[in-house]
């Protein structure tokens, strides 16, 4: 797994560098327990660190992984996914992206996610986004847009909720769709714009996921996310994936746009 992450380091990297690094460690493999850990523990040099203060009065070191060694270094400790804020060390109050994770509620609800997946690129494209989708490489689909990081988390999750709601309007079919937040009310796939917060993580681009199969978080092409089967994204098939298509993120980051004229588009006040 270390060889993997180190082969397509170019590709992983961007999504790591500068970022707080939030540790979820397997020291006995995916079937043995595992554990979150958000303090770095002694290390090298070459690995970074991120002081973090909490609003509940606790603070924290973070790792910060901003090179290949960093990047092995902490998958010895037994991080299979890697898990990063959404925003960077220069300023970790303002995230530099948009989130929306289509989260299926039940089994058997993906061709959902493909369906709603479109619909969201719809949206975005008509804000003036540049939406980036991958799978999660669980049961979900994660669509990415880069922003400025000029807002802070809970103006970028207001932002973030009103456009997931105006993808539920357009489903127009809560089996289908729901912004739902109680779980238990949830029928359908859950546009989930929560993500948006402070502190939260996701597994970045082409992160292994614990599955028995090592299912990998792929980038897609938008041609391909109507019949896009994640089962086919692991950590055997992902280098010769690479070698392919490209990095399909290695673009994301010249994409960053304003969010603030954008409010009023979704009806909503700006901050």
């Amino acid at each position: 797994m270390a060889q993997y992450y180190v082969d397509l380091a170019d590709a992983v990297l961007p999504h790591l560098r500068r970022r707080p690094f939030h540790m979820v460690r397997y020291p006995n493999g995916v079937v043995g327990k595992f554990f979150h850990q958000k303090r770095v523990p002694p290390h090298p040099e070459f690995v970074g660190e991120q002081y973090v203060e909490f609003p509940s009065g606790h603070s924290t070191v973070f790792a910060v992984i901003d090179n290949a060694a960093a990047l092995a270094w902490v998958i010895n400790l037994g991080c299979i996914e890697l898990h990063t804020w959404h925003s960077r060390v220069e300023d970790i109050e303002r995230p530099d992206y948009l989130l929306i994770d289509l989260d299926p509620t039940t089994d058997g609800q993906w061709p959902y996610v493909r369906e709603i997946a479109l619909v969201v690129r719809e949206v975005m494209d008509e804000l003036g986004l540049a939406p980036y989708p991958k799978t999660s490489g669980a049961t979900g689909l994660h669509i990415l847009a880069a922003i400025e990081p000029e807002l802070l988390f809970p103006e970028v999750r207001r932002f973030a909720k009103a456009l997931a709601e105006e993808v539920e309007r357009r489903v127009g079919d809560q089996e289908v769709a729901t912004t739902t937040w109680r779980v238990a009310d949830r029928r359908g796939v859950f546009v989930d714009f929560g993500q948006n917060t402070r502190d939260r993580t996701i597994a970045t681009a082409y992160s292994v996921r614990p599955t028995p199969d090592a299912r990998v978080s792929a980038p897609l092409r938008w041609d391909e996310v109507a019949a896009v089967d994640p089962a086919v994204f692991t950590i055997e098939t992902m280098r010769d994936r690479v070698a392919e298509v490209g990095d399909l993120t290695a673009d994301m980051w010249k994409h960053k746009v304003s969010l603030e004229p954008r409010f009023a588009q979704l009806g909503v006040k700006k901050p």
